[in-house]
């Protein structure tokens, strides 16, 4: 009798030719040297699947039909500057692929959430869409941490001047964050000495108009915040530390960091066993845990990034990972 393992294996490998959608940033944007949506795409071409592209702009409802939306199906070409060759656009019913992957980089503005609406009814007509609508909606990339308190630093979230003044006072060196931020925007440092925490709290709170998340500083930050990418709940083997570089606090590979691939720790692993199959249950297929030192700081969802850095410096192929992840998901 054949293992378990096998017959896995083997349902993988017989897996039918698929449609796959990808909603995405505009195609002629993607940088592909370091592209994780081109990596799942490149991955995907090399099983035969076949590969439709558009933007969240695209997507269209109308009383009395399915959602669909204005697709192009493309041919990957090369690594060069013209990596793609696309048809023309054609109206696609999303119940009409095999799977729709929302890869729409941040921020999570109103058009996000609206997309987040129409994919949720496209999959009542059928659809299967990954990550889920409801769960993306449900699991803003900063407040998710709050279920996994045990995990996190000191951490507040408020609107109130005050409140942060007293946490400053309480944890004297701190970060205030704008809960729409991506790729380190708008991330600030309040030393011991409270240097222009009244001016930055005013920047970010908008007087009281917009909610801030203020945690204590992590030194460990040095040694790079690290993402931790889960895959149908399974954490991938090895994290990319993205590491600060000279005065900079943040380690954003967007804001200047050097990414270093490198094996989980023991609490990394942790973290993610504990993390990862909660929101694998959701409809999270990939999630990327930001971790600094033993805390986790942020669990992204929208587009998380960095397969390609992992990759690179490891040999382990985590889009393979992932599109294995996507065939058994589609078979289940």
């Amino acid at each position: 009798m054949a293992s378990t393992e096998s017959l896995t294996m083997q349902a993988w490998h017989e897996v039918s030719t698929m449609k796959l959608l990808f909603i995405a940033d505009p195609l002629e944007s993607f940088k592909i040297a370091k592209d994780t949506t081109f990596a799942i795409m490149r991955e995907t071409a090399m099983r035969g699947h076949t590969l439709l592209a558009c933007e969240a702009q695209d997507l269209i409802w109308q009383s009395g039909a399915r959602v669909s939306a204005h697709v192009r199906e493309i041919t990957l070409t090369s690594q060069g500057r013209d990596w793609f060759v696309a048809g023309d656009a054609s109206a696609v019913d999303l119940a009409d692929v095999d799977a729709t992957l929302m890869r729409k980089d941040p921020p999570f503005d109103n058009e996000y959430f609206y997309a987040t609406h129409l994919l949720e009814q496209a999959e009542r007509e059928g659809a299967r869409v990954f990550n889920k609508p409801r769960a993306l909606r449900d699991h803003p990339e900063k407040l998710a941490i709050l279920e996994f308190s045990r995990f996190i630093a000191p951490t507040l979230v408020t609107r109130d001047e005050s409140d942060i003044k007293r946490f400053h006072a309480e944890h004297q060196d701190i970060v205030l964050k704008p809960l729409d931020g991506m790729g380190g925007m708008g991330i600030f440092r309040v030393g011991p000495d409270g240097l222009n925490l009244g001016s930055i709290t005013e920047t970010l709170n908008r007087g009281g108009a917009q909610t801030v998340m203020v945690q204590r500083y992590l030194s460990a930050i040095v040694q790079g915040d690290k993402r931790v990418l889960v895959i149908g709940g399974n954490p991938v083997p090895f994290s990319l530390a993205r590491i600060p570089q000279g005065s900079e606090i943040r380690g954003n590979l967007a804001a200047g960091g050097k990414g270093v691939a490198q094996a989980l720790s023991p609490r990394d692993r942790e973290i993610a066993e504990a993390v990862g199959p909660v929101l694998a249950a959701r409809g999270l297929l990939v999630i990327g845990l930001d971790i600094i030192g033993d805390y986790l700081t942020e669990i992204n969802v929208t587009s998380p990034t960095c397969f390609r850095e992992i990759t690179q410096q490891t040999g382990l192929d985590v889009a393979k990972m992932f599109v294995d992840a996507l065939e058994v998901e589609l078979k289940a």
